[in-house]
């Protein structure tokens, strides 16, 4: 569960962010309820959250995450399959325990709902992005969908839920899931235009990276439509220095920067424009409002 490294000694630096669950919490009492009945439901996502993370970097043989190995790279992908498994069940017994706080069973329905089709979101969003590594030609569209399932819908479905443990109105809830949903696609795009324009000594990566392992982000995918060299530089086995600066360059002269930040922008208005519908209330709803602001303000 990630608690000891390979030598049975405590991890002791941070294992994440824990976004998804604080965001749950601000949402159900910025819609008028109590933060704590939302308790279970916050371990829920953060535990779904950590499972699909072990899965991915498995399917994705990624072997560093948050600054330490993957728990495939220190156990084993039998291991690691395992835990996952664990985590996606506990996530259920999580989410169960709602009704320990008083959520009406009607409610726990819904709810219950909800992260089940969630569930089926991120696998489908998995699956695009797999697929898409060997796809030739993906659109910008196709590549919306695909960050819609594996970035946006967790976020989408912890505001919502967290509206309906406050009110049980589902039009209310669905205002906060649009807020969300949209939150969520444009904090993906953000991560885009850092993936290639970010500061290295900020984002911790070099700026590089993106382009070497030919990850056909949204303004790769753009560029990608009107420039043959640069369709020749992403078919290469092995990418030198060379090739990494003439990629950003032909970006540069297509204008994919502006262009993708002009869609992020688009995606963030209709996230406020859906927020501004809910009418979030009292102090919680600074802090989500907050919240948007410093997600579309950092630079890592």
């Amino acid at each position: 569960m990630g608690w000891v490294d390979e030598a049975d000694m405590p991890y002791s630096q941070p294992t994440g962010k824990r976004i998804r669950p604080l965001f749950l919490l601000l949402c159900t009492e910025a819609a008028g309820g109590d933060w704590r009945k939302a308790l279970p439901a916050a371990a829920a996502v953060e535990l779904l959250h950590n499972f699909s993370l072990i899965h991915d970097d498995i399917q994705d043989d990624s072997p560093i995450r948050h600054g330490r190995p993957t728990v495939w790279k220190s156990w084993g992908n039998a291991n690691a399959i395992n835990a996952g498994d664990a985590l996606y069940s506990l996530a259920y017994c999580a989410l169960e325990k709602l009704s320990d706080t008083g959520v009406p069973p009607e409610t726990l329905v819904k709810i219950w709902r909800i992260f089940n089709q969630t569930n089926l979101e991120l696998t489908r969003g998995q699956h695009l992005d797999m697929r898409f590594e060997k796809q030739p030609v993906v659109s910008v569209d196709d590549y919306i969908s695909m960050i819609t399932g594996k970035s946006a819908a967790l976020l989408g479905a912890c505001a919502q839920i967290g509206a309906l443990i406050a009110t049980n109105d589902e039009k209310l809830a669905q205002e906060y899931a649009s807020f969300a949903l949209n939150m969520g696609i444009a904090f993906q795009i953000r991560d885009d235009i850092l993936g290639i324009w970010g500061n290295p000594d900020v984002t911790g990566k070099s700026a590089a990276t993106d382009i070497i392992s030919r990850k056909k982000s949204l303004p790769v995918l753009y560029a990608l439509t009107k420039s043959k060299p640069l369709a020749d530089i992403y078919q290469q086995n092995q990418l030198t220095d060379s090739d990494v600066t003439k990629a950003v360059e032909i970006l540069d002269s297509l204008g994919a920067q502006g262009y993708t930040q002009n869609i992020e922008t688009r995606f963030y208005q209709k996230a406020i424009d859906a927020l501004n519908q809910a009418e979030p209330e009292g102090e919680a709803a600074e802090w989500v409002r907050q919240f948007v602001d410093i997600l579309f303000q950092r630079n890592h």
